[in-house]
Parts: C-alpha cells; sequence; structure tokens
C-alpha cells in the first residue's frame, strides 16, 4: 500500500514480538515470531527490531511515562533506542546527513 502511493518505508518493526513471563522468565512467542523480520525480506525493506509484549511498556505509556523516560536503563528502552538509531540512519539516508535545516522566520 505505501508503495502504490509513493509513501517511503523506512523499516519494519515486530510489535508484541514476544512475552517473557516476570515471574520465571521464560519467553513465549505468543503471536508466533520472525513474521516482520520475514516480511521486510521479502519487501527488501530494513528490518528495525522487536518489541516485546510486556505490561511495563503499557503501564508506563498509559501513564504518561513512556519505558525509555521512566527507565531508561531497562531492556525494553534500549530496544527502542536500538531501533530509533536505525529509523535515523534511514532518514539520514535519504535526505543526505550534511544537509542544514531551512530557516524558520516568523514575521
Amino acid at each position: 500500500m505505501f508503495r502504490k502511493v509513493d509513501v517511503p518505508v523506512l523499516g519494519i518493526v515486530e510489535n508484541m514480538s514476544y512475552f517473557l513471563c516476570p515471574h520465571c522468565g521464560e519467553r513465549s512467542d505468543i503471536f508466533a515470531h520472525g513474521g516482520a523480520r520475514r516480511e521486510a525480506e521479502k519487501l527488501d525493506t530494513p528490518f528495525l527490531g522487536e518489541i516485546p509484549l510486556d505490561m511495563a511498556i503499557r503501564e508506563t505509556s498509559d501513564g504518561g511515562n513512556p519505558i525509555v523516560a521512566s527507565a531508561p536503563d531497562s531492556p525494553h528502552s534500549k530496544a527502542y533506542r536500538a531501533i530509533a538509531d536505525k529509523v535515523w540512519a534511514q532518514v539520514e539516508a535519504k535526505v543526505g546527513g550534511g544537509r542544514q535545516a531551512p530557516k524558520i522566520v516568523i514575521r
């Protein structure tokens, strides 16, 4: 769909990729796993990463204090930052890293 309307796609993220039990630490692939990576390969689009299904992410986001702000050193925050780094690299590659921003004048 995005290609048909000429919207650039920077990459694909697998949201709710897996669940880590907070009690035993066991990983469960509730919604299967790897579909986003396979689709990215099929579409020749960067795979940006996986975000787990986790109560802390939901609770902090619902509370207005996302996990990256409330627990910046958590593994979940690191996953979001790694994805953000990949997105930024895609943006720089598309628009050029050395280009200056336009000057905004308010009169």
